[in-house]
């Protein structure tokens, strides 16, 4: 699928992503506080790890060469491109916050959401 993303600055690139990456963050702290699924979260720089208690683990990834985000799960791995604001798949078009909702539900055994920041 042939996608035209949106012109990002560097710094329009790393405030989106920076955005994103807190909104996964707020959304595992809240899993977690209000006993839903217990998720762990370790961040590093551009790179966010959610652990999840059957041992698995899903990996969210800044590329900043490519403005790109980057998803690793155990259904695969899946790059997004921002376009009119929002985070779209490469290949399907696929929004990257109901992919990433998939995945963790998969991961979790159980329905979670996460939603875009803002």
């Amino acid at each position: 699928m042939a996608l035209d993303p949106t012109p990002l600055t560097d710094a329009e690139y790393a405030a989106l992503t920076g955005a994103v990456l807190a909104a996964i963050e707020a959304a595992a702290d809240r899993w977690l506080q209000d006993d839903v699924a217990d998720v762990d979260t370790a961040r590093s720089g551009g790179l966010l790890e959610l652990g999840f208690a059957d041992g698995s683990t899903i990996v969210v990834n800044t590329q900043p060469p490519l403005q790109e985000l980057w998803l690793a799960a155990r259904s695969g791995g899946y790059h997004f491109k921002h376009v009119q604001g929002r985070w779209l798949d490469t290949r399907d078009g696929r929004e990257f916050f109901e992919a990433l909702s998939s995945c963790a539900s998969a991961h979790a055994g159980l329905p979670l959401r996460v939603l875009p920041p803002g």
